[in-house]
C-alpha cells in the first residue's frame, strides 16, 4: 500500500471517528427523558393506532394520559380498549375509575336496494370518494349511501360488512369500536357515533336527504319529509334543510320505540341489544 492511499485511510478513519464521537455526546446532550409512566400506559393500550382517541396514534394518547390531570383526564378515552383499559390506565395514574356509556357507529341512511332502486347505472372506479365526486348516486338521493363500500375497507374491527340483499353496509354494535374509521371515510357524512343505553338503545333519523318531502320520497320510500312528529315529541329534536335530526341527548331507552312507532316513512331508526330489534 503506497504512502498516498494509507494517508486517505487514515483520514477517512479519523473523520469517522470524530463524526462519531460528536454524534454521541449530542444524542446525551439533547436526549428526553420520557416518563416511565408513558411507557407502562402505552403497554396497556391496544396499539390500534386508529385515531377514534382524536389523537394521531397510541403513543400520543398515552402521552396525553400520563400528562393529565384528574379533570383532563376524565375527557380521555380510547374507543378500542374501552373501559377496561381505561380503568388500567386509571390505576396507573392513581386516579378513580371513569365510567364512560358505551358507543356505537349508526349509518344514517336507509336507501336499500328496495327502498331506493337504482335509477341509474354508476360505471366507474368502486370506490364511494371518486363516485360522490362525479355522480350524484345511482338513487337520485343526492345524499344518499352510494353503496361501493369505502367504509367496509377502512373498518380494522370487522363491524362492518355489506348486506347483499339491501346493498347497504351494516353495523354489528357488537363489536364497533367507535374507532370513527367510517365517519372520516364517508364522503356523504352518513356515519354518526352514537351513546348507547343501558340495553344498547339507540334512536337516530336514518336519513340525510334535505330534497323536500315529495321529491324526497320519490327517490326513497323511507325519506325523512319533514313533518315534525317527532319534534312534537320531543323538543330536543330539531328540523332544519327539510331533515329532522335527534340529538345524543334524547334518551333512546325513554323515546325510541314512541319516535320510531310515530314516524310516518319509517325514516327513525331504533336499535336495542335487549329486544334485539333495529325497527
Amino acid at each position: 500500500m503506497d504512502d498516498t492511499v494509507l494517508f486517505s485511510v487514515m483520514i477517512l478513519g479519523g473523520i469517522a471517528i470524530v463524526s462519531a464521537i460528536i454524534l454521541y455526546w449530542v444524542s446525551r446532550k439533547f436526549a428526553v427523558d420520557e416518563d416511565i409512566k408513558v411507557t407502562e400506559i402505552e403497554s396497556v393500550l391496544p396499539q390500534a393506532n386508529c385515531g377514534g382517541c382524536s389523537y394521531a396514534g397510541c403513543h400520543d394518547f398515552a402521552t396525553a394520559c400520563a400528562n393529565a390531570d384528574e379533570s383532563k383526564f376524565s375527557t380521555l378515552f380510547c374507543p378500542v380498549g374501552g373501559q377496561t383499559v381505561m380503568d388500567q390506565v386509571a390505576s396507573i395514574k392513581g386516579f378513580a375509575k371513569v365510567e364512560k356509556q358505551p358507543t356505537s357507529a349508526v349509518l344514517r341512511c336507509n336507501g336499500t336496494c328496495q327502498n331506493a332502486p337504482q335509477k341509474v347505472l354508476y360505471d366507474g372506479i368502486c370506490s364511494c370518494r371518486i363516485a360522490a365526486r362525479i355522480s350524484s348516486g345511482q338513487t337520485g338521493c343526492p345524499n344518499g349511501c352510494l353503496r361501493l363500500g369505502d367504509c367496509i375497507k377502512v373498518c380494522k374491527f370487522g363491524a362492518l360488512s355489506l348486506d347483499n340483499q339491501t346493498g347497504m353496509p351494516v353495523v354489528d354494535h357488537e363489536k364497533c369500536t367507535s374507532c370513527g374509521a367510517c365517519v372520516k371515510m364517508c364522503p356523504r357524512g352518513l356515519f354518526e357515533i352514537r351513546t348507547k343505553g343501558n340495553n344498547g338503545e339507540m334512536v337516530y333519523v336514518a336519513c340525510r336527504n334535505t330534497q323536500k318531502g315529495a321529491q324526497a320520497r320519490k327517490n326513497c320510500k323511507v325519506a325523512c319529509i319533514a313533518c315534525q312528529k317527532c319534534a312534537k315529541i320531543n323538543s330536543e329534536i330539531t328540523i332544519q334543510n327539510n331533515l329532522s335530526y335527534i340529538p345524543d341527548s334524547v334518551s333512546a331507552e325513554q323515546f325510541g320505540k314512541e319516535l320510531s312507532q310515530a314516524c310516518p316513512t319509517g325514516a327513525i331508526n331504533y336499535y336495542c341489544k335487549k329486544e334485539e330489534t333495529n325497527v
